[in-house]
């Protein structure tokens, strides 16, 4: 039943993905007109991380917008942990990604995983922005201080010090079971986040 479920979410999204991706970003340039910071084409990828599939993720503790303090070890034994690191608040393509995983909930959910949203810029910063961009089913934290400290500890700090557009994929024993550091101008494709979700339940 659960390969029938992941079958049907797999076929949705990649079928999904292309019309939720193209109205996700019409719906953001017009809510965001005059208000996103668009810096243009950038090196696409500007660090090297050490980090390998079959590695232990790197533990951390960072602060929330709930004002929480969430640690990657408390979901250890518990939950699988996607971790998405964006550069910046209030640019194009991250304004446009974070909200396109609302769609992928139900998918999470059938894989006991959750999302947590990382990114350089404080607190006050990521609440403005956040709410610009609607609800978020997902915890959003705050990288600021030390700045960029877990970034750099998932080798995808960049030289400006924004963070790299980068996907980590943490089992339930804390492993990295997939990972990608991404063309920073473009958005990860839904429907590979979701294959390899429904791996790890194989």
């Amino acid at each position: 039943m659960r390969n029938k479920r992941g079958l049907i979410s797999s076929l949705f999204v990649m079928l999904f993905a292309l019309f939720f991706s193209s109205a996700i970003a019409y719906s953001a340039s017009e809510q965001f007109k005059g208000k996103i910071y668009d810096p243009g084409m950038l090196k696409p990828v500007d660090s090297r991380t050490k980090l390998k599939a079959g590695m232990p993720a790197p533990s951390f503790t960072l602060p929330s917008l709930t004002g929480e303090m969430i640690s990657l070890a408390h979901y250890q034994g518990k939950k699988n942990v996607v971790l998405s690191f964006v550069p910046a608040a209030w640019t194009p393509v991250c304004s446009d990604q974070w909200p396109g995983y609302n769609i992928l909930k139900d998918v999470f959910d059938n894989n006991d995983a959750v999302l947590l949203g990382i990114t350089v810029d404080n607190l006050p910063t990521l609440n403005a922005w956040t709410k610009e961009m609607g609800d978020l089913w997902f915890p959003v934290l705050s990288d600021f201080w030390p700045h960029g400290a877990v970034s750099k500890k998932y080798g995808v700090l960049r030289s400006s010090g924004v963070s790299e557009r980068a996907l980590f994929i943490v089992d339930k024993k804390g492993i990295i079971r997939y990972f990608d550091v991404h063309d920073i101008n473009k958005r990860p494709p839904l429907e590979v986040l979701v294959r390899e979700l429904e791996k790890l339940n194989k």
